[in-house]
């Protein structure tokens, strides 16, 4: 079973825009702005708040923006924030909210009732694979390891995430059973609040397995505190060579979880293509490249009207790959 969960046109492997030196001098102090505030709907360690601090580090580092803020919300798998964007829009003109597949997750669930609908889509900027981890010390030392007590009791295994059931971080394992031959409704999910609860969890032994982003996965295994298992890259990695992928291990899940910004419902068309054109140009800078290739990100940058039609239709095909996989009726 070859999963993806973005469309066939999501997802482009160019590396960093590469742009002269006077042109991008030019373009930065064209676009320079005084202040962004960044809501970010979970809490400290997740992927999310990784995402909005190092678009941040890029954007002031460059010089783009003189000063970002950050505002950690979380709560409803994200609704809280998104629901405070909402109330709250005409008091929004300098802030924009990170957000990823789990806004179409969720959405699709019922989680909360909005949807991306009901914000303003500014741009879509990365990819980052999920990766499942483990503590040094662990017993499984290869994906194999793992399949082998799915099948003699999926219920064994204890598989954390930083988010609710149904999320991406449950999907993925799910799928990847599936792929094995398991039934993905028996996998034994814990949820957690945000990742940084999860690889907490994963660390005190209260669970044997983290699904999470590889760019999360990533500078704790750098640290040496975990172990990156698997991920769900179609090829290995560049900021992880040694980690096999799911294809490779002949387990067909590929799956890449986007990352964008929203802004709050009405935003003035002049802000969204101000700040859309603000995340578009900090990916030609030194100071980006630095993030993204301490991330393991891949640079996926989806302009206004691209990301809202991207966002269609990822909302379809998750629709129906989630019914497959028992998650919706």
């Amino acid at each position: 079973m070859n999963v993806k969960f973005f469309s066939r046109k999501s997802l482009s492997l160019a590396g960093a825009l590469v742009l002269g030196a006077a042109s991008l001098t030019s373009s930065v102090n064209a676009l320079a702005v005084d202040e962004l505030h960044i809501l970010i709907p979970g809490g400290a360690g997740g992927g999310w708040d990784g995402t909005a601090r190092g678009t941040g580090e890029a954007l002031t580092k460059s010089g783009m923006v003189e000063t970002v803020s950050y505002e950690n919300m979380s709560g409803g798998g994200g609704g809280k924030a998104i629901a405070h964007l909402i109330e709250t829009a005409d008091q929004q003109d300098g802030t924009i909210m990170v957000n990823s597949t789990p806004i179409v997750v969720r959405s699709l669930t019922k989680v909360f009732p909005q949807s991306f609908r009901d914000l303003t889509p500014i741009a879509g900027i990365i990819a980052d694979y999920q990766a499942l981890i483990v503590t040094n010390d662990s017993r499984y030392k290869t994906w194999g390891d793992v399949v082998a007590d799915l099948k003699k009791n999926p219920r064994s295994v204890k598989i954390a995430g930083g988010s609710s059931k149904g999320s991406l971080d449950h999907l993925v394992p799910a799928a990847a059973a599936k792929a094995e031959g398991i039934d993905p409704r028996q996998i034994r999910y814990i949820p957690y609040d945000a990742g940084g609860k999860a690889m907490a969890a994963l660390l005190s032994g209260e669970t044997e397995l983290l699904s999470t982003g590889l760019g999360e996965a990533l500078e704790m295994a750098r640290a040496g505190q975990v172990r990156i298992l698997v991920n769900t890259a179609p090829a290995r990695v560049k900021a992880a060579p040694d980690v096999p992928t799911l294809k490779e291990l002949g387990n067909g899940t590929v799956f890449a979880n986007w990352r964008g910004y929203f802004g709050a419902p009405g935003l003035a068309k002049d802000k969204v293509n101000e700040y859309a054109q603000l995340l578009e140009k900090v990916q030609g800078t030194s100071e980006w490249e630095t993030v993204r290739a301490r991330n393991g990100w891949v640079n996926d940058y989806k302009a206004p009207q691209d990301f809202y039609a991207f966002l269609e239709q990822q909302e379809e095909d998750l629709g129906a790959l989630m019914r497959e996989l028992g998650f919706l009726q």
